[in-house]
């Protein structure tokens, strides 16, 4: 076989893919990247806790302090009203786990590709890797915070139900709500750099915003579904239904964040698909 056939034979074997940025959600792409977002993933957990003093020992001692903080200034001094059959420590830590999650993961998602401009200037990918790999270098420190939730449980002697079936519904939706929240304001600072000076600062509303250290059921029913377009409401609610056997949360009220998690995410992507193709230019 003359060296012209097979070269002509390679070229006809070989498969060509030419990636586009901004013409549609690149699913095929970031899976084909996974090797990619996984590595993404793992150099930010270590990066994060290299020279650490206590390590991973961080995912445990800031939703303790936070919880015992909140539970002194709030709940003994404040004495803000509590559901009946849990107490206030624990109330307070359930709500805790999925949001201090949240703020991080958003928080880090929110510089995760002006960090990566060196990155992003050199090769094409799907940049979306960027910011989801960001969100994914926390759910570690999740999955610590929720064991530390159980021992807890345990601890204070409330043992979880049927209803824990439905935990990984929730956890799942706080992936997608971080995940989500996190596209738009990693595009948002590309473009507009003070984005990373509001997000801690409209993260510390959102706190208030949400039912982490108070139970959703003070806010009157007529506004319920408007407080429920807080995506945040129906993960918190949902973690204290399914593992503290507290009374099942508004229905509308949950179907509200549902909705606006799934509003946020589809224009998230969208907007992250159509300012992607400029990134390396402004970066």
């Amino acid at each position: 076989m003359s060296p012209a056939s097979s070269a002509t034979r390679s070229s006809r074997d070989v498969s060509t893919r030419v990636f586009e940025p901004g013409r549609r959600v690149p699913f095929r792409e970031l899976w084909d990247s996974r090797d990619l977002l996984y590595f993404l993933t793992w150099r930010d957990v270590k990066v994060r806790y290299t020279q650490s003093l206590i390590g991973m020992g961080w995912a445990l001692a800031q939703p303790l302090l936070m919880m015992g903080l909140i539970t002194v200034v709030l709940g003994v001094l404040a004495k803000v009203p509590r559901p009946e059959g849990v107490p206030y420590a624990l109330f307070v830590l359930a709500g805790l786990v999925p949001w201090t999650f949240f703020a991080n993961a958003v928080t880090s998602a929110s510089e995760s590709l002006v960090r990566s401009s060196n990155l992003v200037g050199k090769v094409y990918f799907p940049r979306l890797i960027i910011p989801v790999s960001s969100m994914l270098a926390w759910v570690p420190d999740f999955g610590v915070a929720l064991g530390l939730l159980l021992v807890a449980m345990v601890g204070f002697g409330v043992l979880p139900g049927w209803a824990a079936l439905a935990t990984p519904a929730f956890v799942a939706l706080a992936l997608l709500t971080a995940a989500s929240v996190g596209t738009w304001v990693a595009a948002l600072n590309v473009a507009y750099r003070d984005v990373k000076y509001v997000v801690p600062f409209a993260l510390q509303l959102g706190m208030f915003a949400t039912p982490v250290v108070y139970p959703a059921d003070l806010v009157p029913q007529a506004y319920r579904v408007l407080y429920g377009l807080n995506p945040m409401v129906g993960v918190v609610e949902g973690f204290r239904w399914a593992l503290l056997g507290q009374a099942a949360p508004d229905r509308a009220m949950i179907a509200a964040s549902v909705a606006a998690v799934l509003v946020v995410f589809l224009t998230g992507l969208r907007y992250f698909r159509k300012v992607e193709g400029y990134f390396a230019d402004v970066i």
